[in-house]
């Protein structure tokens, strides 16, 4: 979709520390980045960058662009494009009109939506789910999925849920927010402070009782012997994300039923976090009778693992006959979904994302 678009969206990468400006067309970045940093304590010096760097953008087209297109942090009214209290912004306090004023800036729709619901988005588009669907039909299965949950780890624990194509964003902007689901361990707690870099690193110093500060780059090199430190407990810290994620995503499974596809920069430690989130997503429920379900109707694989993919692949459909007809119609017995980690990026899923929302609102 949008791949043949002949239309241009100009957007932008919102980090606390530096902001990034590119230019999409037909699913391709156009133009090299423009890097400039975000000066989030002065809200005039931060509104003056946003415009100097979409200007930079657009003196480098050959044509007008259609819309301006980016993610950038909540809470907000994004429908609107207002931006709400930022804890990495600090400048924007008290509703701060972003969309408005870049709209009145460039004479160009504006659109504005959180990094989980523009990951999951480009995902759907150009990323994980046709990849998958790809793959299915080339191992000559009827199966094709039209829905999907995306999830970040990183900073926070984002989510966002697309449809059938399209993007479910709520009537408030909060559609896909898995962060405040209850925690696995404490459901009193929020999911998010099990899913994130200082959940890692809160557990690794729980497991290990090593007080040194890490990142979690320096965690997954202990995990993976590269780095002197407690491994097992490395590797639990990524389990545990990785049980708690599950929860979270087989409770959202429930109601999205589609493929799952992770990002964020701790879903590089995939191998010890997919196999716990596999495991929590395929455990049981019971009732009080003492009957035990699945906790999910469709059995899980672990995409990233060979063995579960050749058999996620696999068409186990059956031709049943139509009572009182000489013709078959296929049946899908088994009921599966997968999880996998982007192939595309995140920050590219992101960008795509934004593209790709920008045109279908424009049509």
């Amino acid at each position: 979709m949008f791949s043949n678009d002949s239309r241009t969206v100009m957007t932008l990468d919102a980090g606390g520390t530096n902001f990034v400006f590119t230019a999409i067309q037909g699913n391709q970045e156009i133009v090299n980045p423009v890097v400039l940093p975000s000066h989030s304590g002065n809200l005039y010096v931060c509104l003056e960058t946003i415009v100097e760097g979409f200007n930079m953008i657009e003196k480098m087209l050959d044509d007008r662009p259609v819309a301006i297109s980016f993610a950038f942090p909540g809470p907000a009214d994004y429908e609107n494009g207002i931006i709400g209290d930022l804890p990495n912004f600090p400048a924007f306090r008290g509703g701060v009109a972003l969309g408005p004023y870049l709209n009145e800036k460039f004479g160009l729709p504006v659109f504005i939506n959180n990094d989980g619901n523009l990951f999951a988005y480009g995902e759907a588009i150009a990323g994980a789910l046709p990849e998958i669907n790809g793959k299915l039909k080339k191992a000559g299965s009827s199966k094709q999925y039209k829905n999907l949950l995306g999830i970040t780890m990183g900073t926070g624990f984002g989510g966002g849920v697309v449809i059938n194509n399209i993007l479910l964003t709520g009537d408030n902007g909060c559609g896909g927010d898995v962060w405040c689901s209850a925690n696995k361990y404490n459901n009193g707690l929020i999911a998010e402070e099990g899913v994130s870099i200082r959940a890692v690193k809160r557990v690794y110093h729980e497991l290990s009782g090593d007080d040194t500060e890490l990142t979690p780059k320096e965690i997954y090199d202990i995990a993976e012997g590269e780095l002197s430190g407690d491994r097992n407990a490395a590797i639990g810290a990524f389990e545990e994300l990785g049980r708690v994620a599950g929860f979270t995503v087989a409770e959202s499974l429930n109601i999205v039923d589609g493929i799952v596809v992770i990002g964020g920069g701790i879903s590089k430690a995939y191998k010890y976090i997919l196999p716990a989130m596999v495991d929590e997503m395929s455990g049981t429920r019971g009732m009080i009778s003492g009957n035990i379900f699945p906790r999910l109707q469709m059995k899980v694989y672990n995409l990233m693992s060979d063995a579960d993919r050749k058999e996620f692949l696999q068409d186990e459909s059956v031709l049943v006959p139509i009572p009182g007809s000489d013709k078959e119609v296929s049946y899908n017995i088994e009921k599966k979904t997968g999880v996998v980690v982007s192939s595309i990026g995140t920050s590219r899923a992101v960008a795509l994302g934004a593209y790709a929302y920008a045109l279908r609102m424009l049509n």
